[in-house]
């Protein structure tokens, strides 16, 4: 597969990588944030592998949130 040149790709392709990363740099940086102040007792593994996995395209922070995070047992968000 040749390669494209930014300058070659049409203006719906720009858009949409545009697009895609700038969510994954949302995702990412949600993810992050959330990981530097949640307390290491509340991670599932260790703080300094998710920090590392959380840079994986999109499957990382989205890995992250569903099963990185200890669930709350009580109160908001918490499962009854």
């Amino acid at each position: 597969m040749a390669t494209q040149q930014w300058s070659d790709l049409s203006t719906r392709r720009k858009t949409g990588m545009l697009v895609a990363a700038s969510i994954h740099l949302a995702l990412a940086a949600t993810a992050w944030t959330d990981l530097a102040r949640r307390p290491a007792e509340q991670v599932n593994g260790p703080k300094a592998l998710w920090a590392v996995l959380i840079a994986v395209n999109f499957i990382g922070p989205v890995s992250y949130f569903l099963f990185g995070r200890k669930r709350e047992s009580s109160g908001w968000g918490g499962r009854r």
